[in-house]
């Protein structure tokens, strides 16, 4: 693990590879380890880059609460300390809303991004007072909550076969402090509306959702496809809110064949 300083605090990531530049940024309540097994396929032709957002895993708590701005100002200290000039960004859930917020700010420093299981809306009334609820629920019994979270992250045809997958990622879930945890709840919940932003982004994106996430219903986020000069759709049968781990070769696949079209050195 390499790390770098952002407003005095550790910023945490794993470079390897050797070619232009992925970066894979983790959903919530995660860290860089979920990726593991998924970068292996794109590290001969490309460099992927795995960060801690703030509070998580090895990087340090950078406030009480983690706008998705902070958290891409602390993405882009990552690509400062690297030299990387241009980067294609794959986000993954909270990690697919701080690429929006890097994309709003550093426009000029990528080349397209991969949305995974996310979208550009912010949390309506109903989300925003469940947020609460999950802040609450955190004091009261962090791991217990964590815990029901990720059980609801999965198809449950995946969840029944493939236990050591579910297993793995829950310990990574269940190892977060838990004041990172409620630091970036607080940050989903306030985060801002970036559709204006995909009806005026000129750069490549690529939607990647599950038809049984019960997270991020794809119904809901269809529409925002229509918005960007180009968008580019995988929509995944049978597969909950973690297709990288319930559907892991054809969304590697997926990612690949975009990043060799639009991210090339």
């Amino acid at each position: 693990m390499k790390t770098v300083l952002y407003n005095g605090k550790r910023i945490a990531y794993r470079c390897e590879g050797v070619g232009p530049t992925l970066v894979f940024l983790h959903g919530f309540p995660m860290d860089h380890r979920v990726w593991d097994q998924f970068v292996i396929p794109f590290q001969q032709q490309f460099q992927t880059i795995m960060i801690d957002l703030p509070g998580f895993g090895a990087s340090e708590l950078l406030a009480a609460e983690h706008p998705m701005w902070l958290m891409a100002q602390a993405v882009d200290a990552v690509l400062v300390a690297e030299k990387i000039e241009k980067a294609l960004l794959i986000g993954h859930s909270m990690g697919g809303y701080v690429s929006l917020a890097y994309l709003k700010a550093f426009s000029v420093k990528l080349t397209g991004l991969v949305l995974f299981h996310s979208h550009a809306m912010p949390d309506d009334d109903v989300a925003k007072a469940s947020r609460a609820v999950a802040l609450t629920q955190i004091d009261t019994d962090a791991v217990a909550y964590v815990s029901n979270f990720i059980n609801g992250l999965f198809s449950p045809d995946f969840d029944a076969k493939y236990p050591e997958n579910v297993g793995r990622i829950k310990e990574i879930a269940l190892e977060q402090q838990s004041s990172s945890v409620k630091a970036a709840v607080a940050g989903l919940r306030d985060r801002e509306s970036q559709l204006q932003l995909l009806s005026e982004t000129k750069l490549p994106l690529l939607f990647i959702l599950g038809k049984d996430d019960s997270r991020m219903p794809f119904a809901r986020i269809m529409a925002q496809l229509a918005l960007p000069a180009h968008a580019e759709l995988l929509l995944l049968g049978e597969v909950g809110h973690m297709g990288f781990e319930e559907a892991a070769t054809i969304t590697s696949e997926a990612i690949l064949h975009f990043a060799q079209r639009f991210h090339r050195a």
